[in-house]
Formats: structure tokens, sequence, C-alpha cells
């Protein structure tokens, strides 16, 4: 009989270590989780601020795709984008307008260009450069950079639209683009580096957007992109013309 209490008691001792111990556990859990939730938080946190000066789509990229972005030579589309007289602009206007203007203006010009599967790698002063086929390869990355910069124009007169209702000065741009083969990958340091191309083709692409002030025309495209549109585009030859670095004048068309 007695031994039959001792086991009594050592059974309910053994239920009340082993409820302590859930109880404990489910404590510890408790606390997991909230630990988990708030470190998935501050990680989103984070990527919403890295997405402030990186593409959202390089981002997730680096954060899933490991080394996604080895350095390689790929044929990249170049857009480049620069407004005409903000400078001067920004002379007459209040700090905090100029910079309203312009964010919304990156904004709009951004939609249009991720729209047509590229993505702006840099903002510089009021300009911009866009890549199409940097990041994966896309055999129709030349169509692609010219719908966009017609996107872009349609973006630009709704833009405008708007700062006229507001009584604000409106905005002109040139584009330029050019595609080749370049050099593609993370480029900077370990405390500032970012997604980028580099070679010749980037250069030509940048001077075709400066042709756009001497013939004065919104958007330009090279030989090169021309020969991989159809027919669709209604393109006008525009003067062949030397630009610095080249010693061949080069071939342009006005984008109609």
């Amino acid at each position: 009989m007695a031994l039959g209490w001792v086991l009594v008691a050592l059974g309910a001792a053994a239920l009340v270590a082993l409820a302590a111990v859930t109880l404990r556990m489910r404590h510890q859990n408790g606390q997991l989780e909230k630990l988990l939730l708030s470190t998935d938080d501050k990680l989103e946190q984070l990527q919403r601020q890295f997405e402030r000066f990186v593409p959202a789509d390089v981002v997730e990229r680096l954060t899933h795709g490991g080394d996604t972005f080895a350095p390689e030579r790929r044929q990249v589309t170049m857009l480049f984008a620069d407004l005409r007289g903000f400078t001067a602009l920004c002379d007459r206007l209040d700090p905090a307008v100029t910079v309203s203007i312009l964010n919304d203006y990156f904004r709009h010009m951004t939609l249009a260009i991720t729209r047509h599967h590229g993505h702006v790698t840099e903002f510089v002063g009021d300009g911009l450069l866009a890549l199409f086929g940097a990041m994966e390869p896309n055999p129709w990355q030349a169509r692609d950079a010219v719908l966009a910069a017609l996107d872009m124009r349609a973006e630009l007169a709704r833009y405008n639209a708007t700062l006229r209702e507001k009584g604000l000065p409106e905005l002109r741009f040139g584009v330029g683009i050019h595609g080749g083969e370049v050099v593609a990958g993370v480029i900077g340091t370990a405390g500032l580096s970012k997604f980028s191309v580099t070679g010749d083709p980037i250069n030509v692409a940048s001077r075709v957007e400066g042709l756009t002030s001497k013939y004065e025309v919104d958007l330009l495209i090279t030989e090169d992109i021309r020969r991989a549109l159809d027919n669709r585009f209604r393109l006008r030859p525009m003067p062949p013309a030397v630009v610095k670095g080249k010693a061949e004048p080069i071939q342009t068309y006005y984008l109609e």
C-alpha cells in the first residue's frame, strides 16, 4: 500500500515537473517568436531603406541570389536622360520646391522604365542612367529601351500638366539610347558600391544624349539600336556627328 502511494506521489511529481518544463518551453518559444518577428521587421525596414538607393530588383537578387552579379561581359542597352535648363530653374525656385519637382520627375521616369523591363542604376544631378539586359539576358532590350523612352515622353507630358496646374514651370528632357558589349557587375568599395556597367558603349550613349541639345530634339537613338527595331517605329535620320572619344561620326535617329 505504502509503495503504491509512493508511486502515485512520484507520478504526480513527474507530471508537475513536465508541466513546468512545458510552460517554460512555451514561454521560451513565445520569446523566440517575438524575437524572430522583431528581426523580420528590422530586416524589412533595412531593405526599404536600401531600396531608396539601390533598385528594388537588385536588392531582391542580392538578398536571395547569392553571387548573382559576378562581373561579366554582357550585351546591354543604355538609356541616358537629362533635364534641359533645370540648373537655371533651380536658381529661381525655393530649394524644397526644386527637390520636390525633381523627385516627382524621377518617380514618373522610373515607373516608365520599369514597365519595360529596365532599371535605373543611378541618378546624377537631374540626370539618370537606365539599363536594359544588364541583370539578365534580354533579346528585346533595344525595343524595350525605345518603348520606355516613348513612355517617358508620355509620362513627362502628364507631369507637366500637373506642374502647370500648380503654376510651376514645365520640364524638358533629352534622352539618348545606345547598346553594346560592356562589363557589368557590382562596382565600388565595400562601403559604397552599386550595380553598374562600364565600357565604351556607355560613353557613346552619354554623347548621344548630349546631341539632343544640338539637334533640339528629345529622343535620339544610334544605328545599332535602329537595326534592332521593326517597322512600327518612325525614325528620322539626323546628320552624322563627331562626338568625343570616337574618330568616326556616328549616325543617330530622332524617335518620332
